[in-house]
This record gives C-alpha cells, sequence and structure tokens, in this order.
C-alpha cells in the first residue's frame, strides 16, 4: 500500500496555487498524457491537481502543477486527497493496465461524475467503459486516423464531433476560387458547408453566401466525413 499523499509543490515563491476540489481536475499519472493535460489545464488558469506515484515524475513537475505524491490504486488514498469532490478526474494511467483499470475502478466507487481514462487498446477501452469510465481516449489511435486524413489531400487540421459529422480546415480546390459562395454553390454540389474563411492578414471572418474565396485563403469546412473527403480531393 501506498503512504499517504504528500504535497509536492516547491517553496512559496514557486508553489502553484491549490486547486478548489468543487471545481478542479483531478487528474492522475504524469506521463506524457497526463502531464499534457495538467500543464495544459493549468496554463489556462483551471484548476487542476495532479496524482503521481513516480518519485521522479515528481520531482520533475513539482513547483510546476499542483502535485501530490500517491498511489491512486490505493483507495484510502484517494480518499485522503479528496478526490470524491473533484467534478472531473482523468486517468492518464495507460501503459499499465491493472493499475488504469483500478484507479478508475476506484473513482467510479467514490461517485466522481465525470471520468476520462486513456486506453491503449479497443480492449481496453471496452474494460473502461463497461467499468464506469464516462470518456475513454485512445491518443494514438485517434492521432494516427487524423493524421490519415491530413497527409491524404488538402486538409490542414481534422476534428471528428459525432456521428460522422467532421470539420476541417483546408486550402480551396481551385473551382471556388475567384467566386463567392452563392456562385460556387458548394453545399449543394457537395453536400458540405463553408463555415468560415481566413485570408492572409484578415481576422477569421464567417461565411455568407457574398464571401468570395481566393486561392491563398484557408477554409474551415463542416460535413459528413465522405463529403468532406470528396471535397478536398478536388484539384
Amino acid at each position: 500500500m501506498a503512504d499517504s499523499p504528500r504535497p509536492a509543490g516547491g517553496d512559496a515563491r514557486t508553489a502553484p496555487r491549490a486547486p478548489k476540489k468543487d471545481q478542479g481536475v483531478l487528474v492522475i499519472g504524469l506521463g506524457r498524457f497526463g502531464s499534457a493535460i495538467a500543464a495544459t489545464l493549468d496554463r489556462l488558469g483551471q484548476d487542476v491537481l495532479a496524482v503521481e506515484r513516480s518519485p521522479e515524475l515528481v520531482a520533475q513537475w513539482a513547483g510546476r502543477i499542483p502535485l501530490v505524491e500517491a498511489d491512486a490504486v490505493n483507495p484510502d488514498a484517494l480518499e485522503q486527497l479528496g478526490a470524491r469532490e473533484f467534478p472531473v478526474a482523468v486517468v492518464g494511467v495507460g501503459s499499465y493496465l491493472e493499475a488504469s483499470v483500478l484507479i478508475t475502478g476506484n473513482l467510479v466507487d467514490i461517485g466522481v461524475p465525470q471520468i476520462w481514462a486513456k486506453a491503449i487498446s479497443s480492449e481496453h477501452a471496452r474494460i473502461l467503459q463497461r467499468i464506469g469510465a464516462h470518456h475513454v481516449v485512445l491518443p494514438e489511435a485517434d492521432a494516427g486516423s487524423r493524421v490519415a486524413h491530413l497527409v491524404s489531400g488538402k486538409m490542414l487540421d481534422y476534428i471528428e464531433v459525432e456521428d460522422g459529422f467532421t470539420v476541417v480546415k483546408m486550402r480551396p480546390p481551385k473551382e471556388t476560387q475567384g467566386f463567392t459562395l452563392a456562385q460556387s454553390k458548394v453545399r449543394e454540389r457537395y453536400g458540405v458547408t463553408i463555415i468560415g474563411v481566413k485570408s492572409p492578414g484578415i481576422d477569421f471572418q464567417y461565411a455568407t453566401p457574398d464571401t468570395r474565396i481566393s486561392a491563398n485563403d484557408l477554409v474551415i469546412v463542416g460535413g459528413h466525413a465522405d463529403l468532406l473527403e470528396r471535397f478536398a480531393a478536388r484539384p
């Protein structure tokens, strides 16, 4: 069993602010995934508390983010650090399947309202879902799918929202360049919607029928993934 959780902050000059548990995010595991989440939340001014069992990682992150050294596999450790008071918890422990499952189960047992958990395989994801994780993330699979879309055409960014609906950033096909959206009839011809346009040196603008597309523009387009692939494949 782990020792009692120990705070791992810096001195008065470097110690990060203490999180407000009733509105904060508990991040368990400071590997690449968990540390990126914790550091980003902290940088954005969100209340976050990280939990890590490795003394090496604790030393690496001490003084940079709110942090305690504890083994979240131990339910008593979670109780001592007040995990049940956090509305959101992120389980960033993915490589160690047993620890991932036990920690997620502990959070389910104490009633954390929103649990995000990292998985390293579809089987791992199914287990986490079955024991009660509300959101399961497969970072490598998601990144691989996204990159596959980006390398195959004009797409510069790709976000799948839900049920096939996707938003992409891309270069406009030649047949839209020099025309307004009313003239090119993108939605009628391809079933996708140009949501906005970013022209060089000009702030992003939401698209209207009178928006004219130029060769140097970037366009934000929404629609079903299959239709967007077809539109992005246009010369």
